[in-house]
């Protein structure tokens, strides 16, 4: 079965979407109450020492949840009475037609509209798909001492005191050298305050720990982009596809670095389009940026007089655009 792009816009340039302006505002404000209810629901997601599919399909859940109150909301806020019937009684009646079937079109644009929302603005969303807490063998550390300066470093992080932050984690893992999530969110404050050799520096302490790290190997993956070292880049998200082959954020990379930085639309089209195949099917919220960077290519491959191609490379991936 072929995957279907919901895009405002893809190959075919803006719609002129001047209709009633009282509808418009009540779509956005309905949009914007659904979407706060998915945001809630999403915020009380438990992370820790879980799986990121499981995550996922819990938001995907939260989402889904919201679909049928918006589509009945937004049927309901454009609803064109001119059309509507008067039956014997003289009351008049319209028709209006829902599905609420997960795999009908329908279904998919409301989702994907509530799912754009609250990529834009939900930061629990954010924040949970990111999430990697899976605790292995070294992760957390069983030290009572090294944990509590993790947490107070979890907490001086919250308040983007980062520096604050890498004190107490350098302190954690000096009482135990062996506790990886602290030299993980140690590369994070590091690569956030922008000294990017400090923070590979400590993502490669955690894999010697962990080699099979997940968490560190992406994020030096993107610090190597930080550094503009894109060749770099991608052999570091080719590592990485060999620990975690069914990882979309390996595609997704590639796809970024060859498209945005090492101009190759071509590469850069065929790994985006294997990371929105995969986001689809994990349920993922992430489909929306596969979507963007693909719209992105689709207008730079047009410019070059390169449509056929970029048909072509969709077609191989099973992606339609009708």
């Amino acid at each position: 079965m072929k995957n279907y792009f919901i895009l405002i816009l893809l190959l075919a340039g803006f719609q002129n979407v001047k209709s009633q302006e009282t509808a418009k505002i009540d779509s956005e404000k309905l949009l914007k109450e659904v979407a706060d209810g998915a945001c809630k629901c999403i915020d009380s997601i438990p992370t820790l020492d879980r799986v990121k599919d499981s995550i996922t399909a819990n938001i995907h859940s939260c989402i889904s949840a919201k679909v049928g109150a918006y589509q009945i909301g937004e049927k309901l806020a454009n609803l064109d009475m001119s059309k509507a019937t008067t039956d014997a009684q003289g009351k008049k009646n319209i028709d209006v037609t829902m599905n609420f079937n997960p795999n009908s079109k329908d279904f998919k644009d409301s989702y994907y509209k509530i799912e754009r929302y609250l990529m834009a603005n939900c930061n629990s969303l954010k924040s949970k798909i990111a999430t990697n807490d899976k605790v292995n063998k070294n992760s957390i550390s069983e030290n009572e001492k090294a944990l509590e300066n993790y947490y107070l470093a979890i907490d001086e992080s919250k308040k983007e005191n980062y520096k604050g932050a890498i004190d107490y984690y350098k302190k954690a893992v000096k009482i135990d050298p062996n506790f990886a999530f602290a030299y993980d969110n140690m590369g994070i404050c590091y690569r956030r305050l922008e000294k990017y050799d400090e923070a590979i520096e400590a993502y490669e302490k955690s894999l010697k720990i962990d080699p099979n790290g997940l968490m560190p190997l992406q994020n030096i993956a993107v610090v190597y982009s930080y550094k503009k070292e894109f060749k770099k880049a991608v052999e570091t998200y080719e590592k990485l596809a060999k620990i975690d082959p069914n990882n979309p954020e390996v595609f997704y990379g590639i796809g970024q670095m060859y498209a945005l930085h090492l101009n190759d639309q071509e590469k850069g089209l065929d790994n985006m389009c294997k990371a929105y195949n995969m986001y689809i099917a994990q349920k993922s919220p992430y489909r929306t940026d596969a979507e963007k960077i693909i719209q992105m290519i689709y207008g730079q491959m047009k410019k070059d007089g390169k449509e056929a191609a970029f048909e072509k490379i969709l077609a191989s991936n099973n992606i339609s655009t009708k």
